[in-house]
């Protein structure tokens, strides 16, 4: 799914009306119900519900939902913070059809005065006044109702945007915006419903009538959506075996470190590949065979300090072969012969490879020899060994998330994975893709490893695919972090809570593609 900004979500409607015959009323009305149906099935308890509406096409929007919400046997009450001889267009007539004579408010008194209070003591506020066309700073008459549904202590929803936000600004909103407890926007996100912190709740996507050939962006950007890779979850031919869905081998591991290795090569397979070896020091390998019988491993020589020595590279490069995609790092320690050993194995390898942790970090300072140049080659930072390999700090990386992944991508010719909060993969050509399942309770060890393992069991399974295997991969491990979080709590998950949960996040991308409407978290 695009992310568009403000400008060309105008250029959307406009050409759904006038070049594909949509009519504008149409799309009005097919975003106002959106909303009252959103408020009807979260809200079933809400019945007195206020609709804070101004002269836009925003103020339209909520004519509309007040409508159907009134139909549908709410108690409604509207206020037009406008006279209603400066409603023009689509608002104009839908104000027309409200069946309940709203109150007019055209002054910050009339604001404080009896009857407009009244709207403001409903059990539910819906923020109707501004839309993602609005520039800051909003000010005025609009202002003052932002600030009276911002001391509300009910639940305010948002039709398009929390008044007064900036939709194509990614970060912190300055200057006086609507709180959220959700938000229903229309078509298309922008950049502030992805990347702005409007709400804590759901961000709501409704499709309203714009076909996609009409959803054009410059952005680059794109949100994942289940209905973006079901494809690659479908049912498994019938006369399949475990050749027919890839053999991934695991490189890493290390004296104390053994659990990370062993997570990417249980991961592996629990995303699908039908084979997984580990290949790790001789010293760890009974605990890494202890870890799940399915995983097959692989002794390598190692240095005193327990990691994988520089001469174990050709018992890999013979490892290599037949397998259909190599993963590199869980585990597999600083120790400057064994980064030796990395750097030789990446420089050299030809099969599809995915590089993670310390295989990263064996290439601080040396970034130019990290490239996906004639092969496929996936690295999966953290910010700080995004900011390692670019010569940087955390915060100058995590400020510019969308630059630093999107340059090292097309420099290095090779796909970025920047984890974090809406983790982004940024691709060769400088399209990136952004994530939105996850939560804070995947703040803890082993879950960099585990999606290490599923973007290689992904890959192991469509090696004609592999942008969107990746895509998938990092999708379905932030959803089942939060399968996994809904029993377990924030505060007590672990990484192997992740394993568990992988069944239930993939029946969740089969069901979720099914429907048009695209819901996510915060």
């Amino acid at each position: 799914m695009k992310i568009v900004t403000a400008a060309e979500m105008r250029e959307i409607d406009r050409i759904t009306t006038e070049r594909l015959g949509v009519l504008s009323l149409t799309l009005m009305e097919n975003a106002g119900t959106a909303v009252a149906e959103f408020v009807i099935s979260r809200y079933p308890s809400a019945e007195r519900i206020g609709v804070i509406c101004g002269k836009g096409n925003n103020g339209g929007d909520g004519f509309v939902a007040a409508r159907k919400l009134h139909r549908a046997g709410k108690g409604v009450r509207i206020i037009l913070l406008a006279e209603p001889s400066q409603l023009r267009g689509d608002a104009a007539e839908m104000f027309g059809r409200l069946p309940i004579p709203p109150v007019i408010v055209r002054s910050n008194d009339e604001l404080k005065g009896e009857h407009a209070q009244a709207v403001f003591e409903s059990e539910l506020l819906l923020d109707a006044v501004l839309g993602t066309g609005f520039k800051p700073p909003v000010s005025g008459l609009y202002a003052e109702a932002i600030k009276l549904m911002n001391a509300s202590s009910v639940p305010v929803i948002a039709v398009d945007i929390p008044s007064g936000a900036d939709a194509d600004v990614m970060g912190e909103q300055t200057g006086t915006a609507a709180r959220a407890d959700a938000v229903i926007t229309f078509t298309a996100p922008r950049p502030a419903h992805i990347f702005g912190r409007l709400t804590d709740g759901s961000t709501v996507i409704a499709p309203i009538g714009s076909p996609d050939e009409a959803i054009v962006s410059s952005l680059q950007l794109n949100l994942i959506t289940p209905r973006d890779i079901a494809s690659l979850f479908g049912p498994r031919p019938v006369a399949a075996n475990k050749g027919s869905f890839g053999h991934v081998l695991v490189v890493g591991g290390s004296g104390g470190k053994a659990g990370s290795v062993a997570m990417a090569g249980m991961a592996a397979l629990r995303s699908g590949a039908g084979l997984s070896t580990v290949a790790t020091p001789k010293s760890v390998l009974a605990t890494v065979a202890g870890f799940h019988p399915e995983v097959m491993t692989e002794g390598l020589g190692e240095t005193d300090a327990g990691t994988i020595s520089r001469g174990a590279i050709e018992p890999v490069d013979a490892l290599i072969k037949g397998k259909t995609v190599l993963a590199v790092g869980p585990g597999i320690s600083r120790n400057p012969e064994t980064s030796e050993f990395v750097r030789n194995l990446v420089t050299k390898c030809k099969t599809p490879l995915v590089l993670d942790a310390d295989g990263l970090n064996a290439f601080e300072g040396r970034a130019e020899e990290l490239t996906g140049k004639e092969r496929t080659l996936v690295i999966t930072p953290h910010p700080g060994e995004m900011a390692r390999l670019v010569a940087s700090t955390v915060g100058a990386v995590q400020r510019d998330r969308i630059k630093v992944a999107r340059t090292f991508a097309r420099e290095h010719e090779l796909i970025v994975v920047l984890k974090g909060h809406r983790t982004l993969i940024a691709q060769p050509d400088g399209t990136i893709w952004v994530n939105t399942t996850g939560n804070p309770g995947m703040a803890t060890g082993g879950t960099g490893d585990i999606l290490t393992g599923m973007v290689a069991g992904l890959i192991a399974q469509n090696p004609a695919h592999i942008a969107p295997a990746v895509i998938a991969a990092v999708h379905l491990h932030g959803l089942a972090g939060d399968v996994a979080c809904e029993s377990m709590g924030e505060h007590s998950l672990v990484a192997t809570d992740l394993l568990k949960a992988l069944p239930a996040a993939f029946q969740r991308i089969r069901d979720s593609a099914l429907g048009a409407t695209v819901e996510i978290r915060g």
